[in-house]
């Protein structure tokens, strides 16, 4: 018995010995937890839908019309030279975006949150022969698959009120997959750090809100200081409109590569961290 103990005692000090910073061991047992996710929210599809889609086609209709009738067209960089494009199509192709950002960060903060820390289903999960880095990564991409969801809607909303027929819209499809990757991984950081929902303000009030006044969703960067403009250029919204609006614009994105790599680094640093944080969580 006493060496039992011993035995025991030696593996736990053996477990808490090994980093959290270890890379990511995953499988294919993230799918069952992707599933299981689509289960439950298929009950409430319409209800989630409807949630995510209202607040930017208001967005999208008070601002584009109402506002873009006063400010006629912006003036944008194009393959070409400078290019007069209209406001709403302008102010469409950033908002997209914007709405890619907001659905996965709520996914992977108020609902994963929900699933960790309230309802202890991550817990029920690991019960299964399903690792913790599983559980995170079908986090990450259902988020992602929530975020794809919302902008397919707002796409086919878009396409009906003619704001842009460009067949190249079909690459910026994937492109806000990937934004959704993105932002999910990120959210996921403040999802392991919380103690409680009032948490996440913090993470809205200083990084998400201030993010969407300086990335060109509402106005050029050029309308920017330069010392703002210079650190917009590395936040990942600001990339990801500089891949989607020459799109909706039918012209192909100028330095295509940059901006993915700025996006890649953001989502793997992000995942990277956040299952360590997590990791230690369930430490502890």
């Amino acid at each position: 018995m006493i060496s039992e103990g011993v035995h025991r005692s030696s593996q736990m000090s053996n477990a808490n010995e090994i980093s959290v910073w270890r890379a990511p061991e995953l499988s294919w047992r993230w799918w069952p937890v992707f599933l299981r996710n689509l289960l439950v929210w298929r009950k409430l599809a319409i209800p989630s839908l409807v949630g995510n889609i209202a607040e930017p086609l208001m967005w999208l209709v008070a601002f584009g019309y109402g506002m873009g009738a006063l400010v006629g067209e912006v003036p944008l960089p194009g393959a070409e030279g400078m290019v007069n494009v209209p406001y709403i199509l302008f102010l469409a192709s950033g908002s997209i975006c914007m709405s890619a950002m907001n659905a996965a960060s709520f996914e992977a903060l108020y609902s994963a949150f929900s699933r960790m820390h309230v309802q202890k289903t991550w817990d029920g999960i690991m019960n299964a022969p399903v690792n913790l880095d599983d559980v995170v990564l079908a986090e990450m991409l259902w988020a992602a698959f929530k975020a794809l969801f919302t902008v397919t809607a707002i796409l086919v909303v878009m396409l009906a009120l003619g704001i842009s027929y460009s067949p190249k819209l079909l690459v910026a499809w994937p492109i806000l997959l990937g934004v959704g990757i993105t932002f999910s991984s990120l959210a996921l950081i403040v999802n392991a750090l919380a103690r409680g929902y009032d948490f996440f303000t913090y993470y809205f009030t200083l990084f998400l809100t201030p993010t969407m006044f300086v990335s060109g969703i509402f106005f050029p960067l050029e309308q920017l200081p330069e010392v703002v403009r210079a650190i917009s250029q590395w936040l990942p919204l600001t990339n990801a409109i500089d891949l989607v609006r020459p799109l909706f614009m039918d012209q192909w994105p100028q330095h295509p590569l940059r901006h993915l790599l700025v996006l890649l680094v953001y989502a793997v640093a992000g995942f990277w961290i956040a299952l360590a944080l997590t990791r230690k969580r369930f430490r502890g």
